[in-house]
């Protein structure tokens, strides 16, 4: 889709060839381009203005498979959004910075397409790092946590060998209606061919001027 900037740029030059242009139906086809180019300006404002900020969302917590921790629902936890990871093709390692864990003071599950790790009593704090859906599946039993002086690494094992993209599982988005992303320009060259044949002699002129300007890559100012 033409960006802000390029809509508001087409809108001009459609209005231009509105007040130069003199038979009704040619007036009439420019105005019905001027709207629908109006209102593809409107949605994409509209679009940018409502687009959700990124938050880290957490998830019901699991039940405890840790026998020396006690779960508690009261607990809070401090999300750990700030890691980095690296892979090859059996599996995923992904690398907290957080000191101060200890092994028997953290809570580890991992499930075939998701893993919730939780952090107990970290100088008074819970701490907490989870991914609710995985890009691809893992095989829970080989999956493990080892904890280093400075970090955690936390190592997930690929149900099938291959590279993963992103860490997270991305939904298709899907395929937006054609006649809503269609290309402004398009519509614009569409409607210009329409008014050279309907035009008289003056709009043939500007038109073929117009058209040239486009292909050559001049602004289309001195219409």
């Amino acid at each position: 889709m033409a960006s802000s900037e390029e809509l508001a740029l087409d809108l001009d030059e459609l209005k231009h060839l509105q007040i130069i242009a003199k038979r009704p139906r040619v007036v009439s086809l420019i105005s019905n381009e001027i709207r629908n180019m109006e209102k593809l300006a409107t949605d994409a404002a509209s679009a940018s203005t409502l687009q959700p900020p990124v938050t880290t969302t957490s998830v019901p917590s699991p039940k405890s498979t840790a026998p020396n921790v006690v779960p508690n629902p009261v607990l809070n936890y401090v999300p750990l959004g700030s890691f980095s990871w690296d892979q090859d093709s059996d599996q995923v390692k992904i690398y907290i910075p957080l000191e101060g864990v200890e092994q028997e003071k953290l809570e580890a599950e991992f499930k075939p397409s998701s893993f919730d790790i939780k952090f107990h009593d970290i100088q008074g704090k819970n701490y907490r790092c989870a991914i609710p859906k995985l890009h691809k599946e893992i095989v829970p039993e080989k999956c493990k946590v080892v904890v280093k002086p400075k970090r955690v690494i936390v190592t997930l094992a690929k149900s099938s060998k291959g590279n993963w993209l992103d860490l997270h599982f991305k939904e298709d988005k899907l395929k937006p209606n054609l006649d809503k992303e269609r290309d402004p320009m398009a519509g614009i060259m569409d409607l210009m061919k329409n008014m050279y044949e309907e035009g008289d002699e003056d709009m043939k002129r500007t038109i073929a001027k117009a058209w040239t300007d486009a292909r050559s890559g001049k602004a289309s100012d001195t219409l």
